[in-house]
Formats: C-alpha cells, structure tokens, sequence
C-alpha cells in the first residue's frame, strides 16, 4: 500500500525541522520529515550560534525580531533548556575616522525596528552592561560607547586604541542543538514523522506535487513538498526543475582552550569591525613576503573577526570566526579545512585582544570545523510557495540559519495553512527575482548584513 502524507520535508536540519514544528503547532500534523543524515548533523550548529535582532534591512529585521520572539517563548514554555542569553553583540571600531557613519548606520537600524540607540560617554552616561545568563529585563534596542577611557572602563580587556564600541542588546546566543532538538522532539509529539531517507525524485504532474521516490525505490504521495535541504538546496530545486539563484560557501570556525583568560566567562560576543594586517614580527613578514605562496599573509585582512566565550562551569573554552577567505564550494562533506586558519583567525583576534599575543609561541591546540552556508546574492532568505502548486522552499539561509530558523519556519507555515502574512513576506519568496525594480535594488546593495 502507498503511504501518503499531508505534507513531506525533505531535511532535518534547523530550517527543516522548525518548518516541521511550526506546521505541526499550526495544526498540519501528519508530516513526513526526511533526511539520509541525523537531524541538525550537517551544518545547523558550526556557527557561532548566535541571535540578533541588528540588521540595517527593514524586512531581515522584521524577520528577526519575530524568530527572537517565538525563541524566547520556547525558553518560557521549556525551562530555557537551550540556554538562551542577551549578552549582546560588540562591535569595536579603532578608527576616529568610522564614527560618523557609524553613528548614522546605528540611527537608521534602530529607526527600522531594532529598538532606540543610546549614546554614552564619560561625562554622560546610563549604560548598562549585559547579564550573563538568561534574557528577561534586558533592555533592547544598541548602545554606543564612545571615547576610548569609557570603553576601557567596560570592557577593559578590549584595545585600547578601541574608541567606539556599539553594543546590540536583542542579540545573544544560545545551544543550537538544544534548540533544535526542542523543536524536533515537540513536532513528533504532535505527530511529526522522522525517517533517515533520501529523496531522490519528486514527482509533478500538471504543474502539481503528487508525492516523492525515495532511494529504496518507494513512492510516497503527498500534496505538499517542502525543500529544505540545507545546503543540498541547489541539487533539490534541480528535481523541480529549477535553477536556483543560490550559491554556496564554505565557512570555518576554531575552538581553544583560553586558558590565560583573555576572553571573560561573562563577554558578549566581541567583533573588531576594523581592515588590519596581520602581526608579524618583521623577520616574518618579510619571510612571508618573499614567498610567493605566503605573501597573501602580509595583505590587508577585512573586518570581522569574532570570538565568544563557549559552555559553562569551569569551561574556558571561545570560539572564534573569522571569514578572511571565504571560497564558493560544492555542499560536501565532510569539507576540506585549512589548517592556517586557526592562527590565522588567532592573529586577527590579538588586534582586538592584544593578550591574545601571549598565545602566538605557543597556540592552544584548536578543534577547527565550519560548514557549507547556502545563499543568496543579496544573502536574504528563500521561504514561501514556488511555481509549482503544492511545493515551498525554505532556505538560503547563510550566517543567520539559527536566529532567523523559528521565523523562517512560522513563516512557511503561515503561507501553507492560509493564515495572514507579514508584511516582510513577500520580500523573501522566489517570485522577488521576477521583479525587475527589485533586481535593480539588489544590484546596488553594499552590506551581505552577515555582521
């Protein structure tokens, strides 16, 4: 006997599983969830796991604070089993110069949604700082820190050059996993299937889903078909027929131990938001700049080297990011790693945190990993019906899967019940590409929004 389901996904990783949950909450509980690998193994937590609400894009912004709303409703309903925090993200700036705009940058997020800016300086101040745990009674919205005394006085481990330093306050962190497995775990409670499969063909006929072939060669009917492969997004939309506007990049991550304690247990997530070079002890640099292969590592370096304090307890361990060399890759795995990048990306770190430097002779021996993140040209999502009646796509969801995941996933749910859309919606559809004013827009677009 043919199964049938009222609606098939096919990936288990965060988008999936929330698109699984969020229906299931909207009452469309016999779903079929597919995945050849266990769910959120693939890509969904080698990231920093990180939230904010920050973005200088109206609609990514709306998306935000709605998917930090329903976080924060699961941590009420669950105990905050994921650890969920408001420490906030700190970008630090050492260039006088960035100031102005970076103030004007700050206005105008703030006057899209993300809450109200405050100014501090020494003589005039009410700042704040974050707690450590937990998000309740923290306030929203950014506070600017200027002059470089000021932001020794709170963040003293920073550099001291530092002379502006914008903390985002609807912005923390929490376990990936944790989350993710909160969701999954509520979805088959309300009758979510899982079953570790591969899709290898969707049937359409007459410009409609009938169902999909899995590898064992069975064909299961459905009238709805959700593509939500993570990275594979590209390889799925294939099966519709489509070519997809998507690429995909490989994005790495380092682990040590911070034994020196450089970066407190109670930081935010801290972002150098400045072009460096890297330092070199000058017999290095001019070794380096001698070689053909190495002299890249004497070039200027972009901004956005990042580092937070990871676990709990006795833990000292912080990751830390930094996307100097970002390569476009086919979604493989495991990826191939460089092995520079932890010292590399430490490097980078020390011109932040110059105790860092004390770690040069001798590096704590790193865990490195990352992931393939899929996305758009102009790096916002793709949720909500395709061409095809009966299948939706949610994905592309490259440096945000985790905050945007619960938005992303009510969202599709939304669109699949009939129930009232945002006004963001539109934004995010496929349909978008079709519109030649907002290819125009799209062309002229400066900030990915990634940091």
């Amino acid at each position: 006997m043919t199964r049938s389901f009222d609606a098939i996904i096919c990936g288990a990783g965060i988008t999936g599983v929330s698109a699984a949950h969020y229906l299931a909450r909207a009452g469309l509980t016999n779903i079929l969830l597919l995945d050849e690998r266990p769910p959120l193994s693939f890509t969904s937590d080698r990231s920093t796991e990180c939230y904010r609400n920050w973005w200088p894009d109206r609609a990514m912004l709306a998306l935000m604070n709605r998917s930090i709303d329903l976080m924060e409703d699961l941590a009420n309903e669950s105990g905050n089993v994921f650890r969920m925090n408001r420490r906030g993200y700190l970008y630090v700036t050492a260039e006088e110069s960035k100031v102005p705009a970076l103030i004007e940058r700050s206005k105008l997020t703030s006057n899209l949604g993300a809450g109200p800016l405050r100014v501090h300086t020494a003589e005039r101040s009410s700042y704040q700082p974050a707690h450590a745990d937990g998000f309740a009674d923290e306030p929203a919205g950014a506070d600017l820190l200027l002059g470089s005394t000021f932001i020794q006085k709170h963040f003293p481990y920073l550099n001291q050059d530092a002379v502006a330093a914008l903390h985002a306050r609807r912005a923390g962190w929490l376990s990936a996993q944790q989350l993710g497995m909160y969701l999954l775990e509520t979805a088959r409670r309300l009758g979510v299937r899982f079953e570790s499969e591969r899709v290898t063909e969707v049937d359409v006929a007459n410009g409609r889903v009938n169902g999909v072939t899995l590898r064992t060669g069975e064909f299961v009917t459905s009238p709805i078909f959700i593509a939500a492969p993570g990275p594979f997004l590209k390889e799925v939309g294939g099966m519709l027929g489509l070519d997809l506007p998507i690429y995909t990049e490989l994005h790495l991550r380092a682990a040590i131990k911070d034994s020196l304690g450089v970066v407190p247990r109670h930081a935010p997530l801290l972002i150098w938001d400045d072009a460096q070079f890297l330092p070199w002890q000058a017999d290095e640099r001019a070794a380096l700049a001698s070689d053909q292969e190495a002299h890249w590592l004497t070039e200027k370096f972009p901004a956005g080297v990042h580092t937070r304090p990871e676990g709990s307890g006795e833990n000292q361990t912080i990751l830390i990011l930094w996307d100097f060399k970002t390569r476009v890759v086919d979604p493989l795995w495991p990826p191939t790693f460089d092995e520079q990048y932890p010292e590399i990306a430490l490097r980078g770190l020390s011109t932040m945190l110059p105790r860092m430097k004390e770690y040069f002779a001798k590096m704590p021996r790193p865990q490195l990993d990352g992931g393939c993140y899929t996305r758009t040209r102009e790096n916002r999502p793709l949720i909500g019906p395709l061409s095809i009646a009966g299948a939706y796509i949610i994905g592309a969801v490259s440096g945000y899967g985790i905050m945007s995941a619960c938005g992303a996933g009510d969202l599709l749910a939304a669109h699949i019940t009939g129930k009232s859309l945002p006004a963001y919606a539109l934004t995010f559809e496929l349909s978008r590409y079709e519109n030649p004013e907002y290819l125009r827009e799209i062309e002229t677009m400066e900030d990915s929004g990634q940091l």
